[in-house]
């Protein structure tokens, strides 16, 4: 492995070649895992359609948690990008073992959360004949929380310190291991039990603790450990755990709330039968594989957004929004327009007949229409976070989920037509995200920040 890294300058220049510089190797880290994903619900899918409806609820509830920590991990790559902007990188060292100490605190909550609480709620809204199967499959996956939660904090770090090219190791490592563990623990290969349903659950846990050693070692041999003296020490430092906090805490927030009223959406769909679950959950896999591009490019706007602030460059903001955004919708429409191109290739690949088939294409329309509004809205919502206003995105969210909810009540227990009527919630939601967070970004109140040089 290269040992070099990047020099002390971190600050970030509005270029096309900056912005794809950052957002390119996000994009294959993100797409890696997507991979993965689509490959275990292929693997469920051949098990049965009720395994391929149960990994939608499943992974919806883990999602919850794990989207949590994504906003954990938001927040600390829009305070290691305001240190960096700032030329500061002397606290790296602190900003990182602080997140460390409340992701492994916020993990050990979750875990408690699925083990005593989560049962009852499961067990009041679920399927009876599929509950047993979804809990216990979730007290078993719960457990790779801690390790997915650790990896996250070293991405954070290394998209900060514009070293996002490394992240594509950890995750193909990863993704290699979670398919081989799948394939062998799933159908009992090669002298491993068959553990059908849960041997998804416990592939994925040893690919996150895969996952973990290997941003570990990339630290480790690339020099970035020893350049920022890394992980020497985990003293609790106030001023620091408080700045993570005040950003991490609405963004948190506003995470657990978006994906909470998606398993609520996926908890309707349990009435309208095994297929609409079942095609739900490959719709979840066409957000994952189209949206990776969409992801990277949000996460790239919080990272120089957040630097710009940090240099006090508060006048690049709009113009650096606005290209990646570009950037965002371009890349959003190739992986859509060859959805689109392609769709019944895509839904044999799970393995289900000609009627799963004539009816999930449809449903891809609307939602591969849903993904162009992401790509846009996702981009100026991220922007929101950059600056550090992360209340302000929570306040987005919730009046953006109100919207989402009440439309999505209307159209599955009042006035249920079709599941693709059902799935066109996504523009609502997408279209007050971007309304919302381009009126804010717009009227300038975000430019007193939250900068460490004042």
């Amino acid at each position: 492995m290269d040992s070099s890294i990047q020099d002390s300058n971190l600050k970030v220049s509005v270029t096309n070649r900056q912005i794809l510089s950052i957002a390119l190797p996000i994009t294959l880290a993100i797409f890696i895992p997507q991979i993965n994903l689509l490959v275990n619900s292929i693997f469920l899918g051949r098990l049965s359609v009720e395994a391929l409806g149960n990994a939608g609820i499943t992974g919806v509830f883990y999602l919850i948690f794990a989207v949590a920590g994504n906003g954990l991990n938001n927040s600390m790559q829009s305070v290691f990008s305001n240190y960096a902007g700032a030329g500061n990188t002397i606290e790296f060292k602190t900003i990182l073992a602080q997140g460390i100490r409340i992701s492994l605190r916020f993990a050990a909550g979750c875990i408690l959360f699925t083990w005593l609480i989560a049962p009852f709620i499961m067990r009041a809204v679920s399927d009876p004949i599929a509950y047993p199967a979804e809990m216990e499959f979730l007290r078993i996956r719960i457990f790779g929380l801690p390790f997915l939660f650790l990896f996250q904090m070293g991405n954070a770090f290394l998209v900060a310190s514009l070293n996002s090219r490394y992240l594509m190791i950890g995750f193909i490592c990863e993704a290699l291991i979670n398919v081989l563990f799948d394939y062998l623990l799933i159908f009992g290969k090669a002298g491993f039990p068959e553990l059908g349903f849960n041997g998804a659950a416990i592939a994925s846990i040893i690919a996150e603790i895969s996952g973990f050693i290997v941003v570990l070692i990339v630290l480790n041999r690339t020099g970035l450990k020893q350049k920022y003296q890394l992980l020497r020490s985990f003293k609790y430092n106030a001023v620091i755990s408080g700045k993570v906090f005040k950003v991490a805490v609405p963004l948190v927030l506003q995470y657990i709330i978006s994906v909470s009223t998606w398993l609520a959406f996926f908890l309707l769909i349990e009435s309208r039968g095994s297929d609409a679950r079942a095609i739900s959950n490959t719709m979840r896999n066409v957000f994952g594989l189209a949206g990776v591009f969409v992801w990277a490019f949000a996460s790239t706007s919080n990272a120089m957004v957040s630097n710009l602030m940090g240099q006090k460059r508060e006048d690049l903001v709009i113009p650096v929004i606005i290209r990646i955004s570009c950037w965002s919708f371009s890349f959003a429409a190739i992986i859509c327009a060859l959805l689109n191109i392609f769709p019944d290739l895509f839904f044999r690949l799970f393995g289900q007949g000609e009627n799963f088939v004539q009816q999930g294409i449809p449903v891809i329309r609307i939602v591969t229409i849903g993904i162009l509004f992401m790509s846009i809205a996702n981009i100026w919502l991220n922007g929101v976070t950059g600056t550090g206003k992360t209340r302000v995105n929570l306040a987005i969210e919730i009046v953006a989920i109100s919207l989402y909810m009440i439309y999505t009540w209307y159209f599955m227990k009042i006035r249920y037509t079709s599941l693709q009527l059902a799935w066109s919630n996504e523009f609502v939601y997408w279209t007050a995200i971007f309304i919302m967070a381009l009126i804010y970004l717009k009227n300038g109140k975000w430019k007193t920040n939250f900068s460490n040089t004042r």
